[in-house]
This record gives C-alpha cells, structure tokens and sequence, in this order.
C-alpha cells in the first residue's frame, strides 16, 4: 500500500459538483465519463492538496458552483507517511482559499511538507512549442515537489521585481532605492536558479536509472539574455549594472524570470519541439513518472499523479506500459478518460470511477 494518498474526497459546490464523495483505497483511479460531466474538476480538487493555485490557476472566486455562488469546499483524508491527517479546504463569496489541517490552520505552505501532487493536463501538450512562461511554470512546479519553500522564494523574488520595475518605468536614478531590493533578488534568486538546477539532476538521475517505455528528455536551462549569474552576489551585481539598460526598457532584463527549459529526445537527438505530438507526449509523460520516482526516493513515498485525458496521443501498447509503470511506481494515480475501455489494462489493479451529468449536476458514483 502506498504511503501517501487520498482515503477520502468529499467536494461541496466546487465547480459542477454540488455534492461528491469517493472513498479510495490507494489504488490508482480511472475516472470516466462523457465530456463536460466534471471529471477534471475532481482532478483539480485533488491539485488544491498542494500549495499553488491548482491545476487551471484558477481563483477561489471561480471554482464555485453556479449559479448558486455559495462558496466551496473540500474535505481530505490523507495518508501520509507519518499518519493520517485531515484536510479542509474552503472559500466563501469568493474570497481567497482557507486551510485547516487537523482542525488546526495552517498556511498553504504546510501542504508542501506533507503532500506532493503532481500532475500533467491536456494544456501542457503544447509546452514544448509554445512560450518559455509555460515551460517555467511546468519546471517550478516540478521542483516545488522537491523543495516545498520553493513557491515562497518565488513570491519573495517577484514581490521585489515588481517594486524594482515600478522604479524603473518612473525613471528613479537614486542608486539608494534599488539597493535593497536587488540584495533581495539576488539571494532569493540565486537559490530559485540552485532549486532548478538540483530538481533537473534529480529527474535526469530518475530517468537515466530507469527501464521504461518512455524516451528519455536531456533537459538544460538557458538564458534569454545569455548566463544567469549564479550566486547572489553575482546576481545583484549584475542587477546593478544593468540598470541604465532596464530602464530603458521598463522592466528587469536579468534574472531567474527569464530562465527557459530545453528538452532534447536522447534517442534521437531531436529538439522537443521538432518532435511529432504522440514524441512531445511521450516526453511530458516520461518526466512526470521521473518525478515521481524521485520523489519516491527523496521521500520514502511516491506523489499522487493527476493524468487528465492521459490517453490522448498515446497507442494501446504505450497506454498499457504508462499503467504497469504506475502500477510499478505504487503511485495513486487519478486519471481521466472518455470510457472505461481506455482502463482496460488496469483491470483489477485500479478503481473505477463513473461520473455522469443529470439535470445539471455531476454525480460520482462510490469507486468499483
């Protein structure tokens, strides 16, 4: 059994759901069911158990069912490592999310240390073609799996920027003013830029020590303006230098902000991006399995998976190897599809979930 995953979803007024309940078991779940019935917004619910702001970046505000407008929540139990733990999640009239673990509440950055959710959308296929925003979004996801004071750094190195640009576009020329905030990114910069680097290694090293049916990506980072200094004090220096060349521009033309992902297909020696679609979906499917068996060694227990329409672009051979290595893994994963047909392969090894649409309302029906 693993030992991380949800025993108990209970949804209230989130999305389309005005009342859902699953009892799991640790198993892998394959949720079916016609489109637009609501099997991503269980999938989402489950991606608020970690910090951040969930699978669609969506607001509290807008994951309340309608028209009632109500207000939402989401009740867990989790089995972690170290016990069981109680979980609830809640908004009303849309105001940001609340948190309260074990009747207690905690700041979101308690989820980080005590459940890790990864996951990959039908969103993420265009990752490798489309802007270098996405592929940071994707990388600080994968290494807040490792390092959960990862979203703070980030929030701490952007509230700065922001001040920073501020001065920029009013033309203040005062060195005074921008000494302490370029102190502020450089530190928390360079340990956002020493993050990634060390969350590439690990899945280089998960993907390098395993046999799987997935190809292997060569990952790098690179920078937009050329080096990313790497040590605070490099980092504010050359924030200082680059001063007059920023203001021009309006806005901080150094720094982790500009990071892009490379992804190379080893085997090939191809460019993600010039990869054909069911090769760019290989490659996503094969980093988010490296992460979990990272993390797996990183933490004694694998994440939980969240693998919306993970069928698409995948043939059946591809579709049955992806389930034995979640199987493999001891991962719970929830996946969704059109169909209980896409599951075959996990007959018996999964529960399996049918969510229908009457009248307007999404029922779950308890897992088979």
């Amino acid at each position: 059994m693993p030992g991380l995953f949800l025993k108990n979803l209970t949804l209230s007024h989130f999305r389309s759901h005005k009342r859902g309940q699953l009892v799991c078991d640790g198993r892998p779940l394959a949720i079916y069911g016609p489109n637009g019935a609501g099997k991503t917004n269980i999938l989402e619910a489950v991606s608020l158990f970690s910090p951040g702001r969930g699978l669609r970046r969506s607001s509290a505000e807008e994951m309340t069912r309608r028209p009632e407008a109500l207000g939402w929540k989401l009740t867990g139990l989790v089995q972690a490592p170290e016990g069981l733990h109680e979980i609830e999640i809640w908004s009303e009239g849309g105001a940001a999310r609340q948190l309260r673990i074990d009747g207690k509440t905690a700041p979101q950055t308690a989820l980080g240390k005590m459940v890790r959710v990864i996951w990959l959308i039908p969103a993420l296929d265009r990752l490798w073609i489309e802007g270098a925003e996405g592929r940071r979004r994707f990388l600080d996801r994968i290494t807040l799996s490792f390092f959960p004071d990862h979203a703070e750094l980030s929030l701490t190195y952007e509230k700065a920027m922001r001040q920073r640009n501020r001065l920029l576009k009013d033309q203040v020329r005062d060195a005074s003013w921008y000494d302490a905030l370029e102190t502020q990114m450089g530190r928390s910069g360079a340990e956002i830029h020493t993050n990634r680097k060390a969350a590439l290694n690990s899945l280089l090293v998960a993907q390098s020590g395993a046999e799987t049916a997935f190809p292997i990506a060569e990952l790098s980072l690179t920078q937009s303006d050329g080096t990313l200094p790497e040590t605070a004090d490099d980092l504010k220096q050359a924030l200082a230098e680059g001063r007059n060349r920023d203001m021009i521009a309006g806005r901080t033309l150094v720094g982790p902000h500009r990071t892009d992902m490379d992804a190379v297909y080893s085997a090939k020696g191809v460019p993600a991006k010039d990869c054909s679609t069911g090769e760019q979906k290989a490659l996503l499917i094969s980093l988010i399995l490296a992460n979990g068996r990272a993390l797996a060694k990183q933490t004694g227990a694998p994440p939980i998976l969240l693998l919306d329409e993970v069928a698409a672009h995948l043939d059946a051979d591809r579709r049955a190897a992806l389930y034995d290595e979640i199987c493999a893994l001891g991962a719970q994963a929830w996946m969704t599809g059109t169909g209980p047909e896409l599951f075959t392969d996990l007959a018996g090894r999964a529960q399996f979930v049918e969510v229908r649409d009457t009248d307007g309302i999404s029922n779950v029906d308890a897992p088979l």
